[in-house]
């Protein structure tokens, strides 16, 4: 399959019209290049504030009632883009309302009208401490047409034991939609994205937002690159690198992503992390104490 991952900038818009028309452009031109998955950023929808006013989408809890009361009438664009278009998109995350807090939550649109979402399973400092999202429902694999998915958004692709519960579920692509506004944040999700591919034998899939948002504090600024990591080992780029973009640059990556590679790879690797996992369970029971003084 040919996935496109979103660097994606959050913008002012004045009108409905203008939203809809950037998520069509923006899915137009993913298609022309042959995308058939395409993956936009955490908290993406936060851009919807903007059509409550400057007031609301200033502050911390007016974005993001303003965001959840429009993410329903959003889902039926993206479904209709996903439609018309005949791919499947991981959609903008946002604030959904489930009990007295908002979850932050992704939902993914296929081109033959169905849908399913991922929540976010750990939540930042920020989020937990001054944001007030909360964790939401629990891991999703997602059997799509194109193969097995999973979603880790932004932080949750730190955490390797997510990763790897979707893995041996069956996912062989997980996607991480992420929202960072610093070189370090930006950094800790590469790296964890990375590092979930070579253990997992897998491919990640990191679609930032980029640029500045002055008019949401909650979100601006953004920082990161758009990028699709793989395994470095055989049938796959020696840095594990399949393509990525330039730092704070908006727009698509895209790359061919081979399922059979995948599978090739968990079998006849130079390395065999993915089957090797097990190995470490009863090692960690067994801790012995040097003295060296």
């Amino acid at each position: 399959m040919k996935i496109a991952a979103a660097a994606y900038p959050l913008d002012f818009h004045e009108t409905w019209d203008s939203y809809e028309e950037k998520l069509a452009r923006w899915v137009d031109g993913a298609a022309i290049q042959g995308a058939e998955l395409l993956v936009f950023p955490e908290y993406g929808a936060m851009e919807l504030a903007s059509l409550a006013g400057a007031e609301a989408a200033a502050g911390l809890e007016g974005s993001l009632r303003a965001v959840a009361e429009r993410m329903g009438r959003a889902g039926e664009v993206l479904a209709g883009l996903a439609r018309d278009q005949g791919v499947h998109i991981l959609g903008p995350s946002g604030p959904v309302w489930e009990g007295e807090r908002p979850v932050n939550r992704a939902t993914l649109y296929t081109p033959e009208g169905r849908r399913a979402h991922q929540d976010k399973q750990i939540t930042t400092r920020f989020e937990r401490e001054e944001w007030h999202v909360v964790p939401g429902g629990p891991l999703v694999l997602f059997e799509t047409s194109l193969g097995r998915l999973g979603v880790l958004i932004c932080y949750d692709c730190e955490f390797p034991l997510l990763a790897r519960s979707l893995a041996e579920a069956g996912a062989e692509v997980l996607l991480v939609p992420s929202c960072t506004d610093t070189l370090a944040g930006y950094s800790r999700v590469r790296i964890g994205a990375m590092a979930r591919a070579l253990e997992n034998q897998c491919v990640t899939v990191q679609a930032p937002t980029v640029g500045p948002a002055e008019w949401c504090p909650a979100v601006d600024p953004n920082l990161g690159a758009a990028a699709i990591y793989a395994p470095p080992d055989r049938g796959f780029p020696e840095t594990g690198v399949l393509a990525v973009g330039a730092m704070g640059a908006p727009g698509w990556v895209v790359a061919e992503v081979s399922l059979d590679a995948i599978r090739t790879v968990r079998a006849e690797g130079g390395v065999l992390n993915f089957a090797h996992w097990p190995e470490q369970e009863p090692r960690l029971r067994h801790v012995t104490q040097a003295c060296l003084t």
